[in-house]
């Protein structure tokens, strides 16, 4: 291994593995870079770029069988603070209970050697010239709004997180995670109707600025005229950014740990997970996996604490492309080795991407709004919650553009509503799905945006109430 930098996270590394005394140690060093640029009625308003480091000590006292952890993590760690927090990590060791979750830490011998490449080269970087191209279309872009009457706001952010994990084992793994994300939104100069649009982009290449400013042109043209409607189960279709953010939450919820303690709907009546049952009768499949293109991310698991779905005692651990869902059957719950002995389950860890697939389909929204006799285009999602995690009902607000269907036609915007569904029972009324696409959610990309979906058709979506929103 080559000498680090006296300020690099490898560095950082070794130096907190060879200050610690217990019986096992992880360390991971996160550094990130970031940029942004900003916009409100067709002017920019501001960009910036940041950097940022997390060290996290992670210790591990074992004695026979039992082990306790203390983890801390830091940012902006100094060199001479180093040895002052690992000690702070073994303290919190030593006074811990039994970690439930214990497990042998993983080896190099358990890693490929095409995972272990890269630990001595620098940390990967971004800045403000990753939105050269993109800035220059958005500037054309504000004039095509500006000469139709619309203003556009909204944000571009690019983000790098170089991890750096050791282990007392020596294990060395490194990833670096491309992350960014456009939100674009337009309104009509009274300011009175509003469309959404948005994008994922790992590297901003191929962002296509015009496109998404025709598509909310359309979307303002299509609210010219309105129309109330009530309350109500209406047929519907979610195009693949509003499904993204429901089958995300399930995703979320999809813990073995929760679903063996009889927790949420995925908990089989009488003990047990529901591995195994049918959720829906169409060929649908909900996957993972850290290879797919354009979702790329880490290959191993990062953890930098434990938690039910989640342990640190699991870090290295290599991770692959993983079917939750498999021709609308449930085939597999996120969970940690732990709970893997517990359920009886292949170990199954979550991954950091989603992708829905409609085996064989490669229909798009238009030909699907062109088979609608009557029903509702439900743009985008917001102020998503949950109101009951045993059937995973779920509630939240439409915003920026409900739309009439007539015919083939959409022929207005209808008001907002507020929505009581379950993700898990709408698998079930899914009638129809076209061409998976990637996607960004509306309501999770803060934490969330690696994600492709079909858009779909749904019997009886459930508009509980109007709303007054937005």
């Amino acid at each position: 291994m080559s000498e680090q930098s006296s300020h690099s996270p490898q560095r950082a590394v070794e130096q907190a593995l060879a200050a610690a005394r217990s019986d096992e140690c992880v360390v991971i060093a996160d550094e990130t870079s970031s940029a942004n640029l900003r916009w409100a009625g067709n002017t920019l308003t501001t960009n910036g770029v940041s950097r940022s480091r997390q060290l996290t000590v992670i210790a591990i006292r074992r004695a026979g069988d039992v082990a306790k952890v203390g983890v801390v993590s830091r940012a902006g760690v100094r060199e001479d603070q180093i040895p002052a927090i690992v000690a702070e990590a073994e303290r919190a060791a030593a006074e811990g209970t039994a970690a439930e979750d214990a497990q042998p830490l993983a080896t190099p011998h358990d890693v490929s050697s095409a995972v272990l490449a890269a630990w001595d080269d620098p940390p990967t970087a971004t800045e403000i010239g990753i939105f050269s191209a993109f800035a220059r279309d958005l500037g054309d872009a504000f004039s095509i709004a500006a000469s139709g009457a619309r203003k556009l706001y909204g944000f571009a952010e690019h983000q790098i997180t170089s991890s750096f994990v050791g282990t007392s084992t020596g294990l060395r793994l490194r990833h670096d995670l491309p992350t960014g994300r456009v939100e674009l939104n337009a309104k009509s100069a009274d300011m009175t109707k509003s469309a959404w649009t948005g994008v994922s982009t790992p590297d901003f290449t191929g962002v296509d600025v015009l496109g998404l400013e025709a598509g909310l042109a359309e979307r303002l043209g299509w609210a010219k005229r309105t129309v109330e409607l009530p309350p109500g189960r209406y047929e519907t279709l979610l195009p693949p950014s509003a499904l993204s953010d429901l089958m995300i939450y399930l995703y979320w919820s999809a813990g073995a740990k929760d679903a063996l303690d009889g927790r949420t709907v995925f908990s089989k009546p009488g003990g047990g997970t529901r591995v195994g049952e049918q959720l829906s009768a169409q060929p649908i499949s909900l996957l993972s996996d850290p290879a797919a293109a354009g979702l790329e991310c880490a290959p191993f698991v990062i953890a930098h604490a434990s938690s039910r779905d989640s342990s640190v005692f699991d870090n290295g651990q290599l991770v692959g492309r993983t079917s939750w869902i498999t021709a609308g059957r449930l085939t597999a719950l996120g969970q940690t080795r732990h709970t893997a002995g517990l359920s009886g389950l292949p170990y199954t860890p979550p991954i950091d991407n989603l992708i829905m697939e409609f085996e064989g389909s490669d229909t798009s929204l238009p030909d699907m709004i062109s088979r609608t006799e009557r029903g509702l285009l439900l743009t985008c999602l917001w102020y998503i919650r949950e109101v009951d995690p045993q059937t995973l009902l779920l509630t939240g607000l439409t915003r920026d553009g409900v739309y009439l269907v007539e015919n083939g036609e959409v022929t207005g915007a209808v008001n907002n509503f507020r929505f009581n569904e379950s993700p898990v029972a709408m698998l079930g009324r899914i009638s129809e799905a076209g061409a998976t696409e990637h996607t960004l959610p509306r309501e999770w990309n803060d934490y969330f945006t690696r994600a492709a979906m079909p858009p779909v058709r749904i019997d009886g979506f459930n508009m509980s109430s109007v709303s007054q929103a937005s």
